[in-house]
């Protein structure tokens, strides 16, 4: 297989599509980044969603360089797993700064718990500061009540991720200089599948947590428009990894047949052929 990824090249037509998809997401974002620049009023918020505007282009440049050369695809989607982890951490913090702070966002928090009635986003009833969980995790864990423990749970859900998704990408680099990694492929005798499990565990969980503080927040963040903001950047990050895991499942049993996927070859390639075009529209308004 490594043979084969060595003398690989990608179709010409998926080359000319994803690279024009990249060059709009980057001139759209050194746009986005100047526009930011140039008004940089509120230092506090605006670098961490510098942090997190960088994202996108940083997904698209290191997926055309891997749809274009294959034989690297596992480097390329550690450095990309690496800086989303950072992102994450930008996204948290930035929240936090359009709160006032962690010391003001406690405070609300504390605020809340006393006396507050939410609507929020999943279907489950958080009132009196108390936020109760939905079927089946109100089996496995008690309601929280608003205040700074459920920040602390928060807080400890977004950065297990961090921490996991880092630990994972160094992992896959070990794993895959022996030859074990076997990157979308869900065999017993290879990393991938347990990686795999691992981090979506892990996913699920901080993405739970953002949930939960986007639900008790959003009033809050509404001058931010936090519901918008909230939905891309969970489709950067969450999405796009169950969109690689879905692809390598196709492929495992053989129902991927589509003329894309039989001209890229690779299950690596199609991902990052996916990703060139599907990133330009993270940064519309």
């Amino acid at each position: 297989m490594r043979m084969i990824e060595l003398v690989y090249s990608p179709p010409v037509w998926a080359t000319i599509i994803a690279a024009a998809f990249l060059l709009t997401t980057v001139t759209l974002s050194v746009y986005l980044l100047f526009e930011h620049l140039s008004a940089y009023k509120n230092p506090e918020e605006q670098k961490f969603l510098i942090g997190v505007i960088l994202m996108v282009p940083c997904y698209s440049i290191e997926s055309f360089v891997s749809l274009v050369n294959p034989s690297i695809s596992v480097d390329c989607e550690i450095l990309r797993d690496c800086y989303e982890s950072f992102a994450m951490y930008c996204f948290g913090r930035y929240l936090v700064a359009c709160l006032g702070g962690e010391e003001r966002t406690l405070e609300f928090m504390e605020r809340e718990g006393r006396a507050t009635f939410k609507t929020p986003l999943l279907h489950h009833s958080s009132h009196c500061g108390i936020v109760s969980h939905p079927f089946p995790i109100n089996y496995f864990l008690k309601p929280w009540i608003l205040g700074r423990r459920f920040y602390q749970i928060v807080k400890f859900g977004i950065v297990q991720y961090m921490i996991i998704k880092s630990f994972t990408a160094i992992l896959a680099v070990f794993l895959e200089a022996f030859g074990v990694y076997c990157e979308g492929e869900f065999k017993l005798g290879c990393g991938y599948p347990y990686v795999a499990v691992v981090l979506n565990f892990s996913q699920s969980w901080a993405l739970y947590c953002l949930v939960q503080f986007y639900t008790v927040t959003k009033d809050e963040l509404a001058h931010i428009k936090p519901l918008a903001k909230f939905l891309t950047f969970k489709s950067i990050v969450f999405l796009t990894w169950w969109q690689g895991v879905a692809i390598a499942l196709l492929y495992t049993f053989g129902l991927f047949k589509s003329p894309i996927a039989q001209g890229l070859q690779f299950k690596s390639s199609v991902q990052d052929f996916i990703i060139c075009i599907e990133h330009r529209w993270a940064l519309l308004p």
